[in-house]
């Protein structure tokens, strides 16, 4: 039988695939949303697919343990800011930027 702490080192790795889960299907709704004719379509289903499979997760997850719900939020949050990390557009470089400066109105 697994011990407390290894079951909130499971419930925080579940709340990073929540996460993941969530805002990766919100960065790859807004590409298909953004080019699609019914962009209302996209974004009203992917929110309520998103929302109920992360509701479901941390229900499932918790077991009524509120020491795991609030590991598997930590997960997801931590969740949020790696992928904002990994889907940041790229930086443009000092000269590219210099050269827009000087087109400003």
């Amino acid at each position: 039988m697994m011990n407390e702490a290894s079951m909130l080192g499971l419930a925080g790795m579940a709340g990073l695939l929540l996460g993941a889960i969530f805002f990766g299907g919100l960065w790859w709704t807004v590409g298909k949303g953004m080019a699609s004719s019914r962009p209302a379509l996209w974004f009203i289903g992917s929110l309520a697919l998103r929302t109920g499979v992360v509701l479901a997760g941390l229900y499932v997850v918790a077991g009524g343990a509120w020491q795991r719900m609030l590991m598997c939020l930590l997960g997801f949050v931590v969740a949020r800011f790696i992928v904002t990390w990994l889907t940041r557009p790229p930086i443009a470089s000092p000269k590219a930027r210099t050269a827009e400066a000087r087109h400003a109105p």
